[in-house]
Parts: structure tokens; C-alpha cells; sequence
């Protein structure tokens, strides 16, 4: 799809027609390493690291503005043979060291005015300290797409880590308030605001305000979509990557691409498969052996699966438009490599699963996960 999408804008660049699909296939390369290490190495070892890999992601996001503080769009460091995406790194480094941070907190039996005072100071301000910091230096790039994702991933990740009353309060209340502070930046940026305003006035009206100017992106994705119809065009017969959607063709909406050349039958097939993902990340995650394990696995699912399901929905006209990729399809050299390392630590995850019978008789504590009872080895 890469291939398919991008042959227009190379040339047009001046490049040889498979410039980024060879690009990605090095980027696939060298993801493919990450994964196999990750996948090697310990995950417990990963979230020992996951301090100093967040203090330089976090270092990196400042450096990102530096050098880009005379553009507008803030989010690659050229490093000449290649553009590094510090948000990208910032992901991961975040959840691990989140999920290593929540998996040490123990549930509060007694809810006294001292446990609420430690529970606030211990557990919620470090909690949204660290995530208000990274998804701070984020937003200034302005990324609010990534912003969104990392919040509600960690809110997703901080819910689920305890049961007790006092825990579910804290995480109600951090849900609240980091959905508000969505909603001020949301109104802080006039093309914020433009986006949500085509978005209802589709759905009121059915019709795409100023679809030559500011509704022009929605109005050519949804000619893709529905140019596919139920077969699709065909592939590489799209025609909606000739300046239509441009260099967004093989990136923000290389879904909108697929569909009209794969069509229903192919988006389904795609869809499924990012449900598969799902599933079998959750399964890995209910059956990990330890909390730590548990919570680094429902963080990298939630994640990639969110990830993908933002960038999927914007191309089919369920939600606003957003600058989300598509997981292990869209062109990026970071985040391709971050995904696949990601996926390389779920799999070392999944090697530690033992059968549910064994998990009972180690008579272990069995938190719950929506309702389900999950299991996993104290270590």
C-alpha cells in the first residue's frame, strides 16, 4: 500500500517511483531487529530501563522544539539519513515505565483521610505529573492526536491497575480532569475547531462544509472509501492518490486507500486482523505471570489497537479528522520500529504464560479485569 500510495509523490519529488517502499522496507528491516531483541530480553529488564529511556525521550522532545522553533510543525529531529520522530519513542518508553510504576502500587483495604492524602500524593500527582510533562511537550509540537491516545491509554492502564474504592475514585477523578484539559486545547486552535465543525455538519446535514478548502481531505476520503465499493478498484488502480490526497496517501490515510482498492472484502479482512491483535494481546495480558506483565501487555494492546481504531475511524467518517498513522501499514521510519519492538516485548511477555489450572494452584491474588478474574505468578 505503501508502494501504491506514494509512486505520485516521488516522482514528483523527484525520486524513483519506489523511493519510500524501499525506504520502508529498511525501516521494516531494522524493526524486525528490535523485535527479535525485545522479544530476547527479559521484560522485567525493560521495565527497569524504562526511567532513563523516559527521561531521554523526554529530553528529545525538548530537543525537537529546539530545532524546529522556526516551524510551524515541530515533530521530526533531521538527523540527515533519516527523520527521528521523539513522540514515537516517547510512547513506549511512557507505558513501560507507567505499567513498572503502577504494578509496584498496593490496594488501600482502609479509606481513612491519611490513606487519601498518601494515595493523592503517591499514586495521582506523580501519575499525572509524568503524563501531563510528556504529553505536554507533545502538544506544543502540536501533535494532539498522539497527546489523545497516550492520555486515554493511561487512564485505560491506571483504571485497571487496582480495584479498590479509593483507586477507582482517583481514577474517575484523572479521567475528568484530563478530558477537560482535552477539551481547553481542543478550543485553543482555530483548525482544531474547524475539524470538529465539518465533522457534525456532515452528520447534521449530510452535506461537507467548504469541501474545496477546509472540508477538502474529508470529501476525498470518503470518495475513496466509497469508490472501492464492495471488491475495490483494484490495486495500485486508486485515483484518489493523484493529488487528492497526496502525501497523505501512504500515512493518514492510507486506510481511505486500501478501502478503494481492496473494498469492503478488504477492509474487513484488515479490520479483523487488527481485532485479532486485540484479542490475542488481552488473552497474553490475562494469562501474563505477573502484574507487571499484565499491565505492560494491556498497555501496548490498548495502545496499538486505539491507535489503530482513531486512524480508521477518521478515514470512514466515525470521528473527527486526525493525523493518527495506521499501525505496521502506514510509511514512518520511528514508528514502524517502535511498533515492531513493542511487539517484540508483548511476545517475551507471552513466553512466561502458564496454563490457568497451574496460576490456581500457586494460589496467587486475582485482580479483575472488566469483570474477569485474571491470574498471574508474584514475583
Amino acid at each position: 500500500m505503501i508502494y501504491s500510495g506514494s509512486i505520485v509523490v516521488a516522482v514528483k519529488q523527484n525520486f524513483a517511483p519506489e523511493h519510500y517502499f524501499l525506504n520502508q522496507l529498511a525501516w521494516i528491516d531494522a524493526g524486525l531487529v528490535f523485535l527479535f531483541i525485545a522479544y530476547k530480553v527479559d521484560y522485567h529488564i525493560w521495565a527497569k530501563l524504562s526511567l532513563p529511556g523516559l527521561i531521554i525521550s523526554i529530553i528529545l522532545l525538548v530537543v525537537v522544539l529546539i530545532v524546529n522553533r522556526d516551524n510551524d510543525i515541530k515533530r521530526w529531529i533531521d538527523l540527515t539519513y533519516f527523520n527521528l520522530q521523539p513522540s514515537e519513542i516517547a510512547k513506549i518508553t511512557l507505558l513501560v515505565y507507567m505499567s513498572s510504576f503502577l504494578a509496584k502500587k498496593k490496594e488501600v483495604k482502609n479509606i481513612t483521610q491519611k490513606a487519601i492524602i498518601k494515595h493523592i500524593k503517591s499514586d495521582i500527582l506523580p501519575f499525572l505529573g509524568i503524563l501531563g510533562v510528556v504529553c505536554g511537550l507533545i502538544i506544543i509540537e502540536p501533535d494532539m492526536d498522539t497527546t489523545i491516545m497516550l492520555g486515554v491509554t493511561c487512564f485505560i492502564l491506571y483504571f485497571i491497575s487496582g480495584s479498590d474504592v479509593l483507586h477507582t475514585i482517583g481514577s474517575i477523578s484523572t479521567g475528568l480532569f484530563s478530558a477537560l484539559l482535552v477539551g481547553i486545547m481542543t478550543l485553543s486552535a482555530d483548525y482544531r475547531m474547524t475539524r470538529f465543525k465539518t465533522f457534525f455538519d456532515f452528520w447534521k446535514t449530510g452535506n461537507i462544509s467548504d469541501p474545496f478548502n477546509t472540508g477538502f481531505q474529508f470529501r476525498q476520503i470518503l470518495i475513496a472509501v466509497a469508490s472501492g465499493g464492495l471488491f475495490g478498484v483494484g490495486f495500485g488502480e486508486s485515483r484518489q492518490k493523484y493529488h487528492y490526497l497526496g502525501e497523505t496517501a501512504f500515512s493518514d490515510t492510507i486506510f481511505a486507500i486500501f478501502a478503494e482498492e481492496f473494498g469492503l472484502i478488504g477492509c474487513i479482512v484488515l479490520v479483523g486482523v487488527f481485532i485479532y491483535i486485540f484479542l490475542l494481546g488481552y488473552k497474553i495480558a490475562m494469562k501474563a505471570p505477573d502484574k507487571l506483565g499484565f499491565l505492560i501487555a494491556i498497555a501496548i494492546t490498548t495502545w496499538i489497537t486505539l491507535q489503530a481504531v482513531l486512524h480508521i475511524g477518521a478515514n470512514v467518517a466515525l470521528i473527527p479528522i486526525n493525523g493518527n498513522t495506521l499501525p505496521f501499514m502506514s510509511y514512518g521510519g520511528s514508528s514502524t520500529v517502535i511498533n515492531l519492538a513493542a511487539i517484540g516485548i508483548l511476545l517475551n511477555i507471552s513466553k512466561g504464560l502458564k496454563p490457568r489450572e497451574e496460576a490456581k494452584s500457586l494460589g496467587e491474588r486475582k485482580p479483575m479485569l472488566f469483570g474477569v478474574r485474571k491470574s498471574y505468578k508474584n514475583r
